[in-house]
């Protein structure tokens, strides 16, 4: 790849700029907006340089011909002494509107309406877009906005209950994830060949040998009663080394299969997130000139953490240092990110 090919370009107000010196770029299956940092050092020229790059400005990140980010800059800071200028812009994209801004739709409620459709509706006030990559659920019975609750905490506690993943994309869509819609990648992680390094915290701390998820279901003309009042769903791991139970109780109303599939999904989702992987490699694309980018399924060949199967690229961050260009990718088993896990067989 030449130098084009990886020109990390800033487009303000109609104009661009590039040749930046350090470089931070960022994108996570698990947060709601990117985030670019980029910093440049000039010598004095003998007269001073207007940069017209204000806070608050929309803007938009590309490598090369490749769109990373839409969203707007935040911080803007210049500083300088007697031999040199300092630039620095800082910014994020569209969607982190609905994570610092306040859920404002009135009435702030929902019943009977699909994810898809609330999701939509928070979202609107702040002219986000939303894109769905995953299957139409099912109608919800009440969703209510919590006083003061900004619009992702609301949009958070319907992804929690439902076990969906949102993201955003390089148009500043927020995006209900289908983990791996982006293919799989080119290249193995391959220890040796192209990973400069590894770490993983190897935590099991959150890990348990029983989930019991309890909640309410409203009663109705049918069904009335304990059986509908207290709804409870119940995973556990097969030969556990010890007993170690965990309750997780939900505000939301629930059916005992939203419980039941919640269990499941905490059971599969904790034991494989304890695997998670924090890989570097030199340059920001693959050996076919593709971006590395996350919800990538790779092939991981470590045989160091004792690794050799499918992972998915749950977090990519492109840097540029004196150490030259890095690639840092945040891999996961995709188990992870899995909302129906297969149940648990049951215990001895």
């Amino acid at each position: 790849m030449n130098d084009i090919d990886n020109a990390v370009v800033l487009l303000v107000d109609g104009l661009s700029y590039e040749g930046w010196k350090t470089i931070e770029i960022s994108a996570d299956l698990e947060r709601q907006f990117r985030t670019f940092k980029l910093g440049i050092t000039w010598k004095w020229p003998g007269q001073t340089l207007a940069v017209p790059i204000k806070a608050g400005a929309r803007c938009s990140v590309l490598i090369g011909c490749d769109q990373v980010l839409t969203g707007y800059v935040y911080k803007a800071p210049i500083s300088y002494d007697g031999n040199q200028i300092s630039l620095t812009v800082e910014g994020s994209s569209l969607t982190r509107d609905l994570v610092d801004c306040a859920a404002v739709n009135q009435p702030g409620q929902w019943r009977e309406q699909s994810l898809l459709k609330i999701v939509e509706a928070l979202a609107k006030p702040y002219q986000v877009n939303v894109r769905s990559e995953i299957p139409e659920t099912t109608k919800l019975q009440t969703h209510s906005i919590v006083p003061g609750e900004t619009v992702f905490k609301s949009i958070d506690r319907l992804l929690t209950l439902y076990r969906v993943f949102s993201t955003d994309d390089a148009a500043g869509n927020l995006v209900l994830a289908k983990p791996g819609s982006a293919g799989r990648a080119t290249d193995v992680l391959e220890l040796g060949k192209n990973i400069l390094s590894a770490n993983t915290a190897r935590d099991y701390s959150k890990v348990f040998s029983e989930y019991r998820v309890i909640g309410q279901h409203k009663g109705s003309d049918q069904k009335s009663g304990s059986a509908v009042s207290e709804v409870s769903g119940v995973s556990s791991e097969t030969n556990p080394d010890r007993k170690r139970v965990t309750v997780i109780s939900l505000s939301a109303q629930i059916t005992p299969e939203l419980a039941q599939q919640r269990a499941d999904w905490e059971r599969a989702t904790r034991s494989a997130r304890a695997l998670t992987t924090t890989y570097t490699v030199q340059g920001w694309r693959q050996s076919n000139g593709d971006l590395w980018r996350h919800n990538l399924t790779v092939r991981v060949k470590d045989p160091v953490l004792d690794v050799d199967q499918d992972m998915l690229i749950s977090k990519v961050t492109w840097s540029l240092s004196d150490k030259g260009s890095i690639t840092t990718l945040e891999v996961a088993p995709p188990t992870v990110f899995d909302a129906t896990p297969a149940p648990a067989k049951a215990t001895k």
